[in-house]
């Protein structure tokens, strides 16, 4: 008998074990024992790790976290970007640098070899950029942001400064590449 939520706990495992070991490091038997079911019962709800893959990018993508402290209209537009990156910044450092976001890690990962995770990843990264750059307009249009790049080249520029500013904590296991990225983000680039 099919337990109901097995895809739900395989999904789970998945991420888990994707953020933990990155995706050529783990096998769908590490997933399924992850999950405490069947090998089988990974075929029964995917393909194969490719479509997990693009499912995890997809619900990562999806997590209204990131997008409810960016549009939270209760507080300044530059409140919510500094409350957007401090969580991040608690998140990677709670977990002692050893984990990154799907993000980067399948972004460095898997760029060249699935055209599916790919796919998703680009659709990621526009979700983000896009709230990203609503909150810089917001931040613009209210006077707070004097910069004269364009909302959508400081949005990018950000998410990309972040990530690699994630990078290298991981590396150095260290939150300096944090409060150098929120040093110049808010008192270099968004002024």
């Amino acid at each position: 008998m099919v337990r109901s939520n097995t895809r739900e706990e395989i999904v789970k495992a998945g991420m888990q074990c994707l953020l933990e070991r990155g995706y050529n490091g783990v096998g769908v038997q590490d997933i399924t024992e992850a999950a405490g079911v069947p090998k089988g019962s990974f075929y029964n709800h995917f393909d194969s790790k490719e479509a997990l893959g693009a499912e995890i990018v997809a619900r990562y993508g999806a997590q209204t976290t990131r997008r409810e402290i960016l549009t939270d209209q209760s507080m300044p537009p530059i409140k919510r970007l500094r409350a957007h990156f401090e969580r991040l910044n608690g998140i990677f450092t709670d977990a002692k640098f050893k984990r990154g976001c799907i993000l980067g890690n399948f972004s460095a990962e898997l760029s060249g070899q699935s055209d599916l995770i790919r796919d998703g990843l680009r659709e990621l990264y526009k979700q983000w950029t896009g709230d990203l750059e609503a909150a810089i307009a917001d931040a613009k249009t209210r006077g707070d942001v004097a910069n004269k790049s364009s909302a959508a080249d400081l949005a990018a520029f950000l998410l990309d400064a972040y990530e690699g500013a994630l990078l290298r904590a991981r590396v150095e296991r260290s939150a300096a590449p944090f409060k150098r990225f929120m040093d110049f983000a808010f008192t270099q680039i968004l002024v």
